[in-house]
C-alpha cells in the first residue's frame, strides 16, 4: 500500500497528493507546503531543512505537472531552500517562456522538485527554533502539549 500524504498551506485551493510521487519521502515539494503550527508563532514559514542524509529517487519527467505547481510554490523559498542542500541551477525568477518551452530549465526544476529526498534531518521552525525530525523521509510535526 502506498501513503496517502495530503499536504496543503493556507491559501491553497486544494491539497496536493504527493503519493503518486514517492514511498513517503520528504521532497522539496513537501517542504515548500508545510508550515510550523506551534500556538503564537507568527513566522511559520518556510521551515529551515537541515539535512544528514539525502538521496535522490528518479521520477518520469512531467513538464506539465510542474507548470501546474509552479504557482502553488513560494519559489524564493524553494530556491533558498535548494541552495541549502548544495543544489545549484534554479533561477532567481521564472518566466512564463521558461514554463513553456525551456528544456534545461523544466529539468533542472523537476529534479530539484521531485527527485531529491531528505532521508534524515529536521525542519526548524523560522521562529523558534524548534527541531522536527525528518526520519527514513517522514517529517514528524507533531506538537507537544504546550505547544498546542
Amino acid at each position: 500500500g502506498g501513503c496517502s500524504c495530503r499536504t496543503t498551506r493556507p491559501g491553497d485551493e486544494v491539497g496536493v497528493g504527493l503519493n503518486h510521487l514517492h514511498d513517503c519521502a520528504m521532497k522539496l515539494l513537501t517542504h515548500n507546503l508545510l508550515e510550523c503550527h506551534i500556538k503564537g508563532v507568527t513566522n511559520k514559514y518556510p521551515f529551515l531543512v537541515e539535512a544528514q542524509q539525502v538521496e535522490q529517487t528518479e521520477v518520469d519527467f512531467n513538464p506539465d505537472f510542474l507548470r501546474r505547481m509552479y504557482p502553488k510554490l513560494d519559489w524564493k523559498a524553494f530556491k533558498d531552500t535548494a541552495e541549502g542542500l548544495k543544489l545549484e541551477g534554479l533561477p532567481d525568477s521564472v518566466t512564463e517562456e521558461m514554463l513553456k518551452s525551456d528544456e534545461a530549465f523544466l529539468r533542472a526544476f523537476h529534479h530539484i522538485l521531485l527527485e531529491v529526498d531528505v532521508e534524515e534531518g529536521a525542519l526548524i521552525c523560522p521562529e523558534t527554533g524548534r527541531r522536527f525530525p525528518i526520519v527514513k523521509g517522514i517529517p514528524n510535526l507533531l506538537l507537544n502539549e504546550d505547544e498546542c
